[in-house]
C-alpha cells in the first residue's frame, strides 16, 4: 500500500506555540505511517519539528510589531516585495516536489492573513494538480475576536471553496469554534474536532521547584517575567524558581533579568522538560497560551495566568476565564501588573488547593492523524 505524503505547513510570526503545536502533529502523523514534510516560516525553534522530520525551512519572517500589521525578515528588516516573492516561489516549488496526497494548512484562512501573498498561489496550484491533494486547515480552538468586518465572510468563501475539512484542535465540553467564529454554522459540515494538541504526560521531574515563571517564546513576556522576578525577593526566600525567559527574549532584557535575580531564582531560556517540571512544581504564573495550559492540564500545579492583550489579542483572555470559571486558575491583567501584585496571587495559590481535575481531551495529535487517514480512505 502506497504511504500517504502529508504537505504540512505552518508559519509562527511571534510565539513559539503554533510550530510547537504543529510539530505534534506531525510526529503524530509519521507514527500513523504518514510521509510528512513540514514547511516552516519563522526564525528557528530547538526541538521543533522534531528530529526525523522532514523539513523545509523558508527564508524566515516575523511579525514586525506586536499587533501582527507587518511583516519583517529574520533581521527584523521590513520584508520586501522581491524577498516575499523568493519566498512564494520557493514554497511552490516545495510542493511540487513533494507530490503530496494531503496539504495541511496551520491557521489559515483563520488566521495568518498576512500571509495570503504565498498562500493564496499554493492554493491556486493544489486546485490544478492531477490528482488533487485533499486540503485540511489546522487551528486551535479559540480564535481570535474583533476582526475586521467581512474577514468571517472572507474565511468562509475560502473553506467552502479550498478546503476539505477544518481541523479545530480543541475538546467541545470546553470551548466550541462558534464562541469566537460567529459563521460556524456556514461550514459546519466540514469542521472535526480532534481534542486539544497536548505533549504526551511526562515522566516525575528530575529537578523540583515551588514556583515556575514562563512567558512561551519570550518575545512578549518580559513584564510578567521582570514582575516575577521581583516578587521572589517580597516572598520567603525558602521557596525555589525557575524563570524561563523563551528562545525570543532578547538578550540584552535576559542579561537584565539574570542581574536583578534574587539567589532563589534560576533563570534559564528553554527547557526541554518543562511539562515534567510543571508536574513538581506548586505554582506556575504564564501566559494563557494554547500549548502551556495543555501543559498545566496534566499537573496538579496551581496555575495564575496573565492572557497576552496587546495588540487586540482575545485568544488567551477568553481561555484564561474560561479555567477560571472551572477553578483551574487565578487570572491577573497584563496591565499595570507589579511584584506586589504577583506575590500576591502566588501567597493565594500556595494557600488554595486546586479543584478538581477537568477531564478535557488531551488527545488531538493522534486523533487529527486518525481524521485524515479516515477522510483519504
Amino acid at each position: 500500500m502506497k504511504t500517504p505524503r502529508v504537505f504540512f505547513y505552518v508559519q509562527h510570526l511571534l510565539g513559539i506555540g503554533h510550530i510547537a503545536r504543529a510539530s505534534r502533529i506531525a510526529s503524530a502523523l509519521v507514527s500513523d505511517g504518514f510521509d510528512v514534510t513540514v514547511v516552516t516560516g519563522g526564525l528557528p525553534v530547538p526541538g521543533f519539528p522534531a528530529g526525523g522530520i522532514k523539513t523545509v525551512a523558508l527564508p524566515p519572517v516575523v511579525a514586525s510589531n506586536a499587533g501582527f500589521s507587518g511583516l519583517a525578515d529574520g533581521n527584523g528588516v521590513a520584508a520586501d516585495a522581491a524577498f516575499l516573492s523568493r519566498r512564494r516561489d520557493l514554497l511552490l516549488a516545495a510542493f511540487f516536489d513533494a507530490v503530496p496526497d494531503v496539504v495541511i494548512i496551520e491557521a489559515f484562512p483563520f488566521g495568518r492573513r498576512q500571509m495570503r501573498f504565498e498562500l493564496l498561489p499554493l492554493l491556486d496550484a493544489l486546485e490544478t494538480a492531477h490528482p488533487r491533494p485533499k486540503l485540511f486547515s489546522s487551528v486551535r480552538d479559540i480564535l481570535q475576536q474583533n476582526r475586521k468586518p467581512g474577514r468571517d465572510e472572507e474565511t468562509v468563501g475560502l473553506v467552502r471553496d479550498h478546503f476539505d475539512g477544518v481541523l479545530v484542535h480543541g475538546d467541545p465540553d470546553f470551548v466550541r469554534l462558534e464562541d469566537t467564529f460567529p459563521l460556524t454554522c456556514e461550514i459546519a459540515s466540514k469542521i472535526r474536532y480532534t481534542g486539544m494538541v497536548a505533549a504526551a504526560r511526562s515522566a516525575d521531574p528530575k529537578e523540583t521547584f515551588d514556583i515556575i515563571a514562563s512567558a512561551g517564546g519570550g518575545a512578549v513576556g518580559l513584564d510578567l517575567l521582570g514582575a516575577a522576578n521581583k516578587a521572589a525577593a517580597l516572598l520567603p526566600a525558602n521557596l525555589r524558581w525557575l524563570l524561563i525567559g523563551g528562545p525570543n527574549l532578547p538578550e540584552v532584557d535576559f542579561a537584565s533579568l539574570a542581574d536583578a535575580a534574587p539567589q532563589n531564582v534560576t533563570l534559564v531560556r528553554f527547557r526541554k522538560d518543562f511539562p515534567s517540571l510543571l508536574r513538581g512544581a506548586r505554582v506556575s504564573i504564564s501566559q494563557a497560551g494554547y500549548n502551556t495550559i495543555g501543559d498545566l492540564l496534566q499537573t496538579d500545579c496551581r496555575a495564575i495566568l496573565v492572557p497576552f492583550v496587546a495588540g487586540g489579542e482575545t485568544e488567551q483572555t477568553v481561555r484564561a476565564q474560561r479555567l477560571q470559571a472551572l477553578g483551574l486558575a487565578d487570572v491577573l491583567p497584563q496591565a499595570g501588573l507589579t511584584p506586589e501584585i504577583v506575590a500576591g496571587a502566588i501567597r493565594t495559590a500556595l494557600a488554595t488547593r486546586r479543584a478538581a481535575p477537568v477531564s478535557l481531551d488531551l488527545s488531538g495529535a493522534h486523533k487529527t492523524a486518525a481524521i485524515i487517514r479516515s477522510m483519504i480512505g
